[in-house]
């Protein structure tokens, strides 16, 4: 799975991501993160770029950078898709389908602007459709979906949420006991190690909002 990410116009959250990523561990789905756009952004926002990078792939997972418009970073992603089926997701707006484009133009996906009245993407995809890529290794396969709104939790137990951020379920061992939540407990490693800089507190608030929202009555939610 690959999942599409923008620093701004729009904007992805970081909560966003952390529910999908721990949705793609829980089913044993390999996840690429994928920041499109790295070619319009101010100052600022390319400081978010890096700290972005630097959260995820201190976490373990790897992350590609891209501007499809201008084809920076899209040979990386072509390879990566090579002999695979590969899903893409994202907000609507994060440029799903212009880089499908630019993987194969033969596609000639439909794209839109970023509405300027709300800064959000205009959902051109309706529906999942899969494509054969024309690719130099054959049995290249893509899955364009629908812009995602908001990504929820289904059938996960809070004591399992912990083991599915890497990061976090590397130190469980260290903790003192065996069913730590990493909440208030005593002895707990992961919390040290969110204090002393070695998980991300980005993260650490994601998982801590993942269980603080597992008994809501919807598991779905919206990322505005």
């Amino acid at each position: 799975a690959l999942l599409l990410v923008t620093i701004a116009r729009p904007r992805t959250s970081f909560g966003f991501i952390d529910r999908f990523l721990v949705t793609a561990e829980t089913y044993q789905v390999p996840a690429v993160l994928v920041v499109n756009k790295i070619d319009d952004l101010d100052e600022s926002e390319q400081e978010l770029l890096f700290d972005l990078v630097d959260t995820y792939r201190t976490a373990g997972y790897n992350v590609l950078m891209t501007a499809a418009v201008t084809g920076n970073g899209v040979a990386q992603v072509r390879q990566l898709l090579g002999g695979k089926t590969s899903l893409v997701a994202g907000h609507s707006g994060v440029g799903k389908s212009t880089l499908i484009n630019a993987i194969d133009p033969e596609l000639d996906l439909w794209t839109l602007e970023i509405s300027e009245a709300s800064g959000k993407g205009q959902h051109t995809t309706t529906y999942a459709e899969m494509f054969e890529l024309n690719t130099d290794v054959p049995g290249t396969f893509i899955i364009d979906t629908p812009g995602i709104k908001g990504f929820g939790l289904v059938d996960l137990e809070a004591e399992h949420i912990g083991d599915q951020f890497p990061e976090m379920f590397k130190l469980k061992s260290g903790c003192r006991f065996s069913n730590c939540l990493h909440k208030e407990e005593p002895g707990c490693a992961v919390r040290k190690a969110v204090e002393e800089g070695e998980v991300a507190e980005s993260r650490y608030r994601s998982y801590i909002d993942m269980l603080n929202g597992i008994d809501e009555e919807s598991p779905y939610r919206l990322d505005q």
